[in-house]
């Protein structure tokens, strides 16, 4: 699948938010233990895919209710549905000057399509010395999820299934989608949300 930018302009992949608050203490001294000096911007996107993929728990994986949000909560907490993992993936990256845009699916939130349907989330990293992007997952892998950093082919937790009404947008949004933020900010309970409110689409 070609991957489209939402903006030409790779600084629009490295803005601080409220939300993706690349700048906060803890993302700072986050990066200070995950990078080491002269490590190029593969390696720490590497880096910093696997730290979120496997420290970082997805709530549901772990039947928590505590909804995160702001990358930095994300960190604290160490806990967060793929939104928020990929909130905190991209603070990361963009603490280091490594541009990282935001990617969803639209999968079934089980195993079938009676069961509907909801947006999951994963980044996107502009790495320069290849001068292209590549999707990363860092949803957590688990039985049956093998997520993996790859540059040459995508290695995703998650095949789409288009005759079952799943989508693989492919858009590289600079900001998280606002539906998804949404969810994140109306809900105080995790595993609730997870069941009955994640948007399904776009």
């Amino acid at each position: 699948m070609k991957l489209i930018p939402e903006s030409r302009f790779l600084k629009d992949y490295l803005q601080e938010t409220d939300i993706i608050d690349c700048s906060h203490p803890s993302i700072i001294n986050a990066g200070r233990k995950l990078f080491g000096q002269g490590q190029s911007d593969l390696e720490k996107s590497k880096t910093a895919f696997e730290f979120v993929r496997d420290c970082i728990h997805h709530s549901w994986d772990i039947q928590h209710t505590r909804v995160t949000c702001m990358a930095s909560d994300v960190l604290k907490w160490k806990e967060g549905i793929c939104y928020a993992k990929s909130h905190l993936l991209a603070a990361l990256l963009r603490s280091q000057g490594i541009p990282a845009g935001f990617c969803y699916q639209r999968l079934m939130l089980f195993d079938t399509p009676e069961k509907g349907y909801c947006l999951h989330a994963l980044n996107a990293i502009f790495i320069r010395q290849l001068h292209k992007w590549i999707r990363l997952d860092a949803r957590g892998n688990k039985k049956g999820i093998d997520a993996q950093f790859s540059t040459d082919r995508e290695i995703l937790a998650f095949s789409v299934h288009d005759r079952l009404g799943e989508k693989d947008y492919p858009v590289i949004y600079s900001h998280p989608h606002p539906n998804t933020v949404n969810a994140l900010l109306k809900n105080d309970d995790a595993l609730n949300m997870y069941l009955h409110h994640l948007p399904s689409d776009i």
